[in-house]
């Protein structure tokens, strides 16, 4: 079987990837923009556990033309069957002024719709029984924005794209980042639950052939890579002093914890065709009432399909 693992050279996605890594008949493709970095991480996972089934594979999420690359190369490889995707790989950017390749608003493009086509040109590849797996965040409940983390605003997925059209962002930018980070992670649980209705409508999960689709909350984990566009002492907080002080604070996890929490939940024989659920680690909990907003997942839907160019011949749900 092979195991799909986006940002997977370093934090929760290296983690994954290692504990997955324990059992050796399965390929794991690590996938990520640093070419370099995830071959590092294969060498390093390898010497950890002896696992030779490491396939390093470079893809940006943030530009749909290095995703429509990386799903077209995926299909030339002579891989075992596909059966898990785990889309993790995510960005934290202080401001909305950063755009990804297309021109959209840079972690509602990396953390929702670079997924959301990565995942559609590759459902026809994927072998039932199968599970996809969204990294998505508590911060996507406006009952945990607490301190500095902003609550959800979802109004037109458009505007998500576009943040300079909404006429309430707020004004101070970092603000409006923070908010827009929990956006995109509320779109993550919105998108979960959208294809995995779509999926059983379509009949193409059903109870004996599933394909199961989830969304996963990490909890508080510092010192991953998620911290990488703050500002120079940030990143030395977030990366030195946030371990330190996150190991009193309730819900924190380790990336090593965080990882084999995800890794479960690929692979756990006692989840098998379990979908449309949210976890907290290990835990099934309840995702926030908008994220079962079935109108708002329908918008996100089309506006991603319009987005992201997608056409029916690169998904059996278009």
């Amino acid at each position: 079987m092979t195991i799909l693992i986006t940002g997977a050279s370093r934090g929760i996605g290296f983690h994954t990837a290692l504990a997955l890594a324990e059992e050796p008949s399965r390929t794991l493709l690590i996938a990520g923009q640093n070419l370099p970095r995830l071959q590092d991480a294969a060498r390093k996972i390898e010497h950890a556990t002896g696992h030779a089934q490491l396939k390093p594979m470079e893809v940006d999420l943030g530009d749909l033309a290095s995703v429509r690359d990386f799903t077209a190369a995926f299909r030339k490889q002579n891989l075992p069957p596909l059966k898990t995707i785990i889309c993790n790989a995510g960005v934290s950017v202080p401001s909305v002024k950063e755009r990804s390749a297309n021109g959209y608003e840079l972690m509602f493009a990396v953390n929702h719709l670079g997924h959301f086509l990565l995942v559609h040109r590759l459902l026809d590849a994927l072998e039932p029984p199968a599970r996809i797996l969204f990294v998505s965040s508590g911060t996507h409940d406006p009952a945990h924005a607490k301190g500095p983390m902003q609550p959800p605003r979802y109004v037109r997925g458009e505007w998500l794209a576009f943040p300079d059209q909404d006429p309430g962002l707020p004004d101070d930018d970092r603000l409006a980042g923070g908010q827009a980070y929990a956006t995109s992670k509320l779109c993550n649980i919105l998108f979960a639950y959208e294809l995995d209705r779509r999926l059983k409508a379509a009949g193409l999960s059903t109870p004996d052939k599933p394909i199961s689709v989830n969304a996963f909350a990490p909890g508080l984990v510092a010192g991953t890579g998620l911290g990488r566009y703050e500002r120079a002492f940030m990143r030395f907080f977030w990366n030195t002093i946030m371990p330190i002080m996150s190991r009193r604070m309730e819900g924190a996890r380790t990336p090593q914890e965080a990882g084999e929490a995800l890794a479960y939940l690929a692979i756990d024989p006692a989840l098998a065709g379990l979908s449309g659920v949210f976890f907290d680690g290990r835990e099934s909990v309840d995702s926030s009432a908008e994220s079962h907003d079935q109108a708002k997942a329908a918008d996100l839907w089309k506006t991603s399909v319009a987005l992201s160019a997608l056409q029916p011949g690169e998904s059996p749900l278009v």
